[in-house]
């Protein structure tokens, strides 16, 4: 009986061992999965913020464009008004030079409305 007790003891041992294995191993799986899981997740967020740059320098170019664009057609509109303003100041210069000279040369003598005549 008492080399069955033994034996018996034995084969709990041996189980107790055998679990301890079968639990450290599932331990280091899990912490090697982690690891893997931490792994992939970085590489997944890299890829997604090469992808985001890549669109939004592709976004800032076809709009860099535009600004450019629009500016050049802003300056050439600019230029078109400045040679019209020019071309009527030219035009109408020399009227509106006499139109004033005429108005403090050519001086209408009035009494003032306010003025009430004496009489004497």
């Amino acid at each position: 009986m008492a080399t069955q007790q033994s034996q018996s003891i034995q084969t709990l041992l041996e189980a107790e061992k055998e679990a301890a294995k079968v639990v450290q191993q599932a331990r280091q799986f899990r912490v090697q999965k982690l690891k893997d899981a931490r792994t992939q997740a970085t590489k997944e967020i890299e890829e997604y913020r090469r992808s985001k740059e890549q669109e939004f320098k592709a976004f800032e170019a076809s709009h860099a464009g535009n600004t450019q664009s629009a500016s050049v057609a802003i300056d050439k509109e600019t230029d078109v008004k400045r040679k019209e303003i020019t071309a009527q100041y030219n035009k109408s210069k020399d009227q509106v030079v006499k139109k004033l000279l005429d108005r403090v040369v050519l001086v209408k003598p009035e009494l003032h409305r306010n003025l009430k005549k004496v009489e004497a």
